[in-house]
């Protein structure tokens, strides 16, 4: 079946009006309207510059200060700073407004959710967010603003201001695990919700992607939104194509159908740290 037209974006539209729990997964494609690439895309990151990647590895990025250095630079120039929350950003909002937002999880470390007015306790950062800094070696917290002032003012790869360690953003690189905490309560979401609707998301990295059939098996309806296929798109109830600056205005703006009394969470099967 041919997706991605009018058909498909009424029919989501219809799914998401119709759920009283929505759970929503984001991905980089939410944000490429606001000016940040992502990073498998056509004008990806790593597509351009496959050496790239090198400094979201943790191994490389401990043990070559060549890598660290490169990745100051990028950071100190990344259009985060400059970025403003588009109209996909402020639909999912909206969302939150109608009472019917279970969870934002977000692959993004751009915090252009809660700029956009989204409850901050709502949005679960699942790779955490380019805003602090945290050393390798102690665990010291700092602020990204101050690191990059190091950096303006000649440090090339400033060290932790506590024991001189390796510091980092408090993001998740490739080679870390994910927060056990963070997981858990994007589980827990995952299978609290009626609708899991994945958007501007390749779903090809995990754990994250794995929500989507955690979802299904729950007995969540699913719908996709992203410019490319994804592994899940024959899992979804919809598969919709497009810009997410005009996608998600039109899902989750469509008027929600009169629902029953909210009931019970749908799930409540032990640990959320055993479900896979």
């Amino acid at each position: 079946m041919a997706r991605g037209g009018a058909v498909e974006l009424d029919r989501a539209a219809e799914l998401v009006g119709a759920a009283r729990r929505i759970t929503v997964l984001t991905g980089a494609g939410i944000s490429t309207d606001s000016g940040i690439p992502d990073f498998r895309g056509p004008n990806g990151i790593w597509t351009r510059e496959p050496a790239a990647a090198q400094q979201f590895t943790l191994d490389a990025y401990l043990n070559d200060p060549e890598v660290r250095r490169d990745a100051w630079r990028r950071r100190a120039a990344h259009p985060v700073w400059r970025a403003e929350p588009n109209e996909a950003h402020r639909a999912l909002v909206d969302l939150e407004r109608s009472g019917r937002l279970r969870a934002l999880l977000t692959q993004n470390i751009d915090r252009l959710h809660q700029r956009a007015g989204s409850d901050p306790d709502l949005v679960i950062e699942l790779h955490g967010n380019m805003y602090g800094t945290v050393c390798a070696d102690c665990g010291s917290p700092g602020s990204m603003r101050d690191a990059l002032e190091r950096v303006a003012a000649g440090e090339e790869d400033p060290e932790c201001p506590v024991c001189g360690g390796v510091l980092r953003s408090t993001t998740v690189s490739f080679g870390q695990p994910l927060d056990d905490e963070v997981l858990r309560r994007a589980r827990t979401a995952t299978l609290d919700c009626e609708l899991f609707l994945a958007a501007g998301t390749s779903l090809s990295v995990y754990p994250a992607a794995g929500l989507v059939g955690l979802a299904a098996r729950a007995g969540a309806q699913v719908v996709i939104c992203n410019a490319e296929p994804t592994p899940y798109d024959d899992m979804a109830a919809e598969v919709v194509r497009g810009a997410l600056v005009e996608v998600l205005p039109a899902l989750v703006r469509a008027p929600a159908r009169e629902q029953p009394p909210d009931r019970a969470p749908l799930h409540t099967w032990g640990d959320p740290a055993t479900w896979t």
